[in-house]
């Protein structure tokens, strides 16, 4: 019969399509001859779910579907599984020959038989479901293998090997870690593994929509797509305490459920292996020399391998003879759940004596073992938070301080250290650690400059209200106080948030000039990152020749401090420099990938991304902006997720892409709410781009001349220097080269004091264009006869322009050259649509364009997908490419599944050649 190959996934499970097929398939070919099949997993993995599918698959196609559920409390009773399974055929037993009729009424105690044998029960049972069934096929379910008594598995393998004549499917789950005598007899295994991360993420999103994204990714982290474990958790933690929730080294809170699946075995063991997997759960090393050591000071007597050896049997744990770890993070959980706190804190202390080379790791777990005061050991832990961070382990370093927090007796030191453990919190992206660590801190006697550093770590994460002058004030006044209390570090903080303000919307110019008033009040070298930052936030334009002669004198290799690099980086971004400003923003990301530092690599990859599409680095930018929004998101940085959706729309709209204006509106909607006048203007930028590409160039010079009006609420000078390339080339089709000129006239002015690189390169497009015919052929000449190496759009825009102008001037052959230029530029940096402008105009030149050959990967892959593939061409493995993204190899190898038949590639050494061809 034919069968509809996709209807398995009309069902509620997400993310089993193969393993629905390859059940479907079972059952299709069931009338031709039965088949035995296990399904073989962890627990919690959806076995019983896929079970209970195809049982609803095998009845609507006219089955009859006997099923069975292993039951733990009756794996002593004899034949109770099969007694289940077949008792409703017992007014059938009359059908049988004697001897296989008295065996089976014994099991379904029909009749009194004293242990009937073995054989003849199962070859009863075949033979009554043969009888009882007749030309109707059969699916039998058999749920939780491992939990059927032995005698019914017995029974079970021996009609799992001899239904190949009949249209019987016997199909059971088992979990991994125990044998069974039916899953040998099965002639199919079909392992059902965690679901992929899409899957994860709609399960997750499904059953927990009002989950936070840090909640989101530490339960998707811990469940390795295990549903049960996504379905269960986000229960569990909103129960928990939110110090269990957030803090570095706590069990994740497991529902009853959970915990009965992923340790339910423990009660199994003995007592020297149930101590050895307490202490393996309580350390963060998987060291087998250590374990062993601190168990044999847990248990009290020796505590060796063949001890542990037979809890690896059961598929708790994977020993080898380096090291234990569990088979699942939860596993983990499950342990320290199912013992009391008096036992968890010997398990440190076990460790804490056997610890004598590594004083952080001993001081660390003596905090954990210690109830109340202890000011000496909280100073210890303090200073340990430090070798935490050195070793980039930030969440340890947090976790340090806190536990030294709760063990110290004086208010303001307890206030001081919470207050440090919410600066390495903001450093991660954890908005949430950041509020509660605050909130906790507020509780204690606080100093007037620990309180104004409360303000600061409030404002650096929760953005403040852009363009709201009067705290931009109060900012520079509890700066003033914080200076001349002496602390100059906290007062130059504070004015690098009240700059901010400054940047995202306009709090006019006596706020602006405040921040810069303050700066120069401060004793500290205009070297310094954060001063050059806030002084270049707060007034991009006004400063710029001070921000710029302050970068010349940067050195950039010998700066090595991540944040100090993201501070430059941001000063050149400010005032548009794109060139030095991706130098520095570059090195920042690596050094945050490899800190771990979410919350600004999402700053980091957004202001890098704007350089690149000034630069016409576009792939880069598209890659780096999937990326930064994801991260925005994460981190719950709404401003700068905002951002990255701003910059999307424009990277949209200059590749022509039509559904840019949507993506700017989408924008547009998120950044009026707040009045970001800062990403207002990107968004208006956007949708004159897109027009412009369209070639609808009244509405883009429209759209564009919004930017350069003073008293439009888009207005933001600093953002404007971006569209008066597309603004003039707008005006000059329209025919509005006045009113056009007189805006690229006041910009000249502004030039002569605004050494901006992006301004200056833009200008020499808008003069050239909006020239008069007998000085645009000199300013032309001029515009590319300047150094725009590391400005390839700029270039090929004027090479257009300039081609274009020649073939009116009837100059036919002289415009080839520069239009070729142009489209060839065109091409390689993804500007689809300027690229046909200039196919057109080569043509109308008399000239042919050479073909393209593959279309572009950038154009057939995911954001994601390339920059996985560009990993992949450059020679990197799954594991490191998880590493960079934080994501699974798991997850890398799906996308991989995913792109080579995107590409029309096989094998992983054709994606560099594919990817970058020649």
């Amino acid at each position: 019969m034919e069968r509809n190959v996709s209807r398995p996934q009309s069902g509620t499970l997400i993310g089993r399509t193969a393993e629905l097929r390859a059940l479907d398939d079972l059952l299709s070919q069931a009338r031709s001859g039965g088949q035995a099949a296990t399904l073989i997993g962890e627990a919690g993995i959806g076995k019983s779910s896929l079970l209970t599918a195809v049982a609803e698959l095998a009845a609507r196609d006219g089955f009859m579907v006997l099923s069975a559920v292993g039951v733990e409390s009756e794996l002593d009773l004899p034949y109770a599984g099969l007694h289940r399974l077949l008792f409703r055929f017992a007014d059938q037993l009359g059908r049988l020959p004697a001897p296989q009729r008295q065996a089976l009424a014994a099991v379904f105690g029909v009749e009194s038989d004293d242990a009937p044998p073995p054989f003849l029960v199962a070859l009863g049972a075949l033979t009554l479901l043969s009888l009882a069934t007749g030309r109707e096929p059969v699916l039998i379910c058999l749920d939780d293998v491992q939990w059927l008594d032995r005698p019914t598995q017995d029974v079970l393998a021996f009609i799992a090997r001899r239904v190949g004549a009949e249209p019987v499917v016997v199909l059971g789950t088992l979990r991994r870690g125990y044998a069974s005598s039916f899953v040998q007899a099965c002639n199919r295994q079909i392992e059902v593994r965690g679901l992929d991360d899409p899957a994860s993420r709609e399960l997750l999103r499904r059953h927990a929509p009002d989950l936070g994204q840090a909640e989101q990714e530490r339960i998707l982290s811990q469940s390795l797509g295990n549903p049960l474990a996504i379905v269960e958790l986000p229960a569990a933690w909103r129960a928990a305490a939110p110090t269990v929730a957030a803090t570095a080294g706590e069990p994740v809170p497991l529902s009853a459920r959970l915990e009965a699946a992923f340790a339910g075995r423990l009660s199994d063991v003995h007592q020297a292996a149930r101590d050895a997997l307490l202490i393996a759960a309580t350390d963060n090393q998987t060291d087998l020399v250590e374990i062993l050591a601190a168990s044999t000071v847990l248990h009290g007597q020796p505590v060796g391998v063949e001890h542990i050896e037979p809890v690896a049997q059961l598929g708790l744990v994977s020993l080898d003879r380096h090291g234990l770890t569990f088979r699942h993070p939860l596993i983990r959980s499950a342990v320290l759940q199912a013992e009391t706190l008096h036992r968890r804190q010997a398990a440190h202390r076990a460790l804490a004596d056997v610890l004598d080379t590594d004083p952080y790791r001993r001081t660390w777990h003596r905090g954990e073992a210690t109830i109340g005061p202890d000011d000496a050991l909280a100073d210890e832990l303090e200073y340990a938070h430090t070798i935490a961070l050195r070793r980039g382990a930030a969440l340890a370093a947090i976790a340090s301080l806190e536990r030294a927090a709760s063990l110290t007796t004086d208010s303001s030191q307890r206030g001081r250290r919470l207050l440090l453990a919410a600066e390495h919190a903001f450093g991660l992206g954890r908005a949430d650690m950041v509020d509660r660590l605050l909130t906790a801190a507020g509780r204690n006697m606080l100093s007037e400059l620990q309180r104004a550093r409360m303000e600061w770590l409030r404002e650096i994460f929760n953005d403040g209200i852009p363009g709201d002058a009067a705290r931009v004030t109060e900012l520079c006044g509890v700066s003033t106080e914080s200076r001349l209390a002496g602390d100059t570090d906290l007062a130059l903080n504070l004015l690098l948030g009240a700059a901010l303000r400054c940047w995202w919307a306009d709090t006019g110019p006596d706020a602006r000039q405040r921040v810069v008033t303050a700066l120069r009040e401060l004793t500290v070298t205009p070297a310094d990152a954060r001063y050059v930052a806030a002084l270049a936030v707060a007034e991009p334009v006004v400063e710029c020749a001070a921000v710029d002669d302050i970068l010349d004198r940067v050195v950039l290799e010998s700066v090595t401090d991540a944040n100090d690099l993201r501070l430059y980086g941001m000063a050149a971004h400010a005032i548009g420099d794109p060139v030095r400003a991706v130098a520095f923003l570059d090195r920042a990301a690596a050094r945050f990938r490899e800190q771990g530092r979410l919350g600004l690599l999402s700053h980091v990859l957004t202001m890098s991304a704007s350089g690149r599409l000034q630069l016409g680095d576009w792939k880069s930018a598209r890659l780096a902006l999937a990326e930064s929004q994801q991260i925005a998101r994460l981190t719950g940085q709404p401003i700068w997720d905002t951002g990255t959706l701003s910059l999307t729309a424009m990277e949209s709209a200059l590749r022509g892409d039509p559904s840019a204006h949507d993506t700017a509106t989408e924008a547009e909607q998120l950044a009026s709410g707040r009045r970001l006048t800062n990403l207002l203007s990107c968004v208006q930028l956007a949708h004159g781009f897109a027009y412009a590409s369209e070639r609808h160039y009244a509405e883009a010079y429209s759209a564009l001349r919004r930017v350069f009006d003073p008293a439009d609420p888009v207005r933001h000078e600093r953002e404007s220097f971006s569209g008066i390339m597309i603004f003039a080339e707008a005006g000059a089709h329209t025919g509005r080269h006045a009113d056009a000129r007189a805006i690229v006239d006041d910009l000249d002015l502004l030039a002569k004091t605004c050494p901006s690189p992006l301004l200056h390169n833009q200008l020499l497009y808008a003069r050239a264009v909006l020239a008069e015919d007998e000085d645009a052929e000199d300013l032309f000449r001029l515009a590319l006869s300047s150094d725009l190496v590391r400005w390839p759009w700029t270039k090929a825009r004027l090479q257009l322009a300039y081609g274009s102008w020649l073939r009116r001037q009837r100059r036919p052959a002289e415009s080839r050259a520069p239009l070729r230029d142009a489209g060839a530029t065109f091409e390689g940096i993804g500007a689809t649509s300027w690229a046909r402008q200039a196919q057109n105009e080569l043509r109308a030149a008399g000239e042919r364009p050479a073909q393209t050959g593959l279309e572009p990967a950038e154009e057939l892959l995911s954001p994601q997908e390339l920059q996985i593939a560009l990993m992949v061409a450059d020679g990197l493995t799954n594991r490191q490419i998880g590493e960079r993204l934080y994501l699974s190899p798991r997850t890398v190898g799906s996308h991989l599944y995913r792109i080579f038949p995107k590409l029309g590639i096989s094998l992983r050494g054709q994606l560099a050649a594919r990817i970058r061809p020649s």
